[in-house]
Parts: structure tokens; C-alpha cells; sequence
């Protein structure tokens, strides 16, 4: 019972600050510098981080934070759950996303989303969507934003990682910026697919920087997946399938 109440107290505060900054991102748009409103939007995500620990007692520890630099980069995570999306915006700011086109009609947070000029992408369509984002991660990148990139494509399975794709590596390469990676087990504490939230600590590695510079885009992904496998057992993470896999798709 307890449980419940604390997840619908949750989804309360969550919807409701997703209104109200979605409305202040939609309303000061034009009032604001670029990179100003990539803060905004980060304002939102810090205010559902400590909404989430005051209702669900969940909360962070982060190792190897000294390693994110002061200019732009790739940022390589595992994808589990709704708050690496969210975390991570808000650590790295200013960042750019990397997600389907399709959130972007979602009623106002889609809306106020669009204008921070994410990287969206068509699924259905691989070919279109690797040179999309080729040339839209160039821009945001040479505008002083970091990218966002969960090589899986989606959220896997709590404590499993699932395959990765090149196009983030392909953008690293391209364009010569060095790969931050993160791993982390917030799928355990805000699993997908359900409102029920699991008290706890989640915790988040983020590694040393992976050069790119003559190196091809497997090269690139096998390395972060090297380092993946290097610390995921402190994370009680485990492959979805076979180890070693990258995906050709992108």
C-alpha cells in the first residue's frame, strides 16, 4: 500500500512539473538564448531527481564524475529505465538527446522538447536515420552541445545489456570527439514498464574518455563495450545475448 501511494504521489509531481516547465519552455522560447534554454529544461530534470527522493527514496551516488570534461563529447550510457534520460540531460548540460521522432507530438512535453532541438530520428527508416544523425550530431557538436547516445536504441531488460549500435560511434568518429562512457543499474530502483519505484541508491560509473581520432566506428564501440564489461559486475549487469555483439544496423 505504502508502495502504491508513494508511486501515484510520484506520478503526481511528475506530471505536473512536466506541465509547468513544458509552458515555461513553450512561452520564454523566444525570450531566450540557445544554450539558456537548455538550462531550463535541465532545471526540470534536477526537480524530478529530488521529487523522486523525497517521494520514492531513491537516490544517486556517481563515481569517476571527475571525468566529464568542460567541452563538448559523446556520451555512451546503457539504457534501463526513464532516469538516465534524465539524469544524464542534467549532467551534462548543455547536451543533446538522441531519440524517436515520435515523442516529439507528445502534448506539450513534446512540444517544449522539440524546441531544444534534439536529435530525432525514424526508426523505420536505418539508412535515413544514420545520415540524419551524422549531420545533426555535427551541428549540435560544433554549437558547443554535448550528444546523447544509448548505443542499445532501447531499454533493455532490468540488469541485462542488450546489443549496441555504430551510429554513435559513427558520429564519434566523423567528427573526431571523444566518448565519455557511462554505465549504471537504475533499471533496478525505476524499472521500465511500471509505475512501482524500489527504494535504494542507484549508482552511476562514469569512465575516462575514449579517444576516436583513427579509429573506426567498431573499434570505437568495442572499446566502450570492453569497459562495459570491465565494471558491469559491480552493477549486477549481464548480456541479453551473446557478449561481444554490435550491431550493424547504423
Amino acid at each position: 500500500m505504502i508502495s502504491k501511494i508513494r508511486s501515484v504521489l510520484f506520478f503526481l509531481g511528475y506530471a505536473g512539473l512536466t506541465f509547468i516547465i513544458s509552458v515555461l519552455i513553450i512561452s520564454l522560447f523566444w525570450l531566450l538564448p540557445p544554450r539558456r534554454r537548455y538550462y531550463l529544461y535541465a532545471l526540470w530534470c534536477r526537480m524530478v531527481i529530488v521529487w523522486l527522493r523525497i517521494t520514492s527514496n531513491v537516490t544517486y551516488e556517481i563515481e569517476g564524475k571527475e571525468n566529464i570534461p568542460d567541452y563538448p563529447v559523446i556520451i555512451f550510457s546503457n539504457h534501463q529505465s526513464t532516469w538516465e534520460t534524465i539524469f544524464l540531460y542534467q549532467l551534462f548540460t548543455p547536451v543533446c538527446p538522441i531519440l524517436k521522432k515520435e515523442l516529439l507530438e507528445i502534448p506539450f512535453w513534446g512540444w517544449a522538447l522539440r524546441l531544444q532541438r534534439p536529435i530525432a530520428i525514424d526508426r523505420s527508416k536505418p539508412r535515413e536515420a544514420g545520415k540524419s544523425l551524422l549531420k545533426q550530431g555535427a551541428e549540435r557538436l560544433q554549437e558547443g552541445a554535448s550528444v546523447l547516445v544509448f548505443p542499445e536504441g532501447t531499454r533493455a531488460p532490468t540488469g541485462k545489456l542488450g546489443k549496441f549500435s555504430r551510429g554513435g560511434a559513427q558520429l564519434a568518429v566523423a567528427t573526431e570527439t571523444e566518448v565519455i562512457p557511462a554505465l549504471h543499474n537504475a533499471g533496478k530502483h525505476w524499472p521500465a514498464g511500471t509505475t512501482r519505484k524500489n527504494p535504494g541508491t542507484i549508482k552511476l560509473i562514469i569512465g575516462q574518455p575514449i579517444q576516436t581520432t583513427g579509429k573506426t566506428s567498431k573499434e570505437v564501440n568495442l572499446e566502450f563495450l570492453a569497459w562495459v564489461d570491465s565494471r558491469r559486475h559491480e552493477l549486477g549487469l549481464e548480456y541479453a545475448s551473446e557478449p561481444g555483439a554490435v550491431d550493424e544496423v547504423l
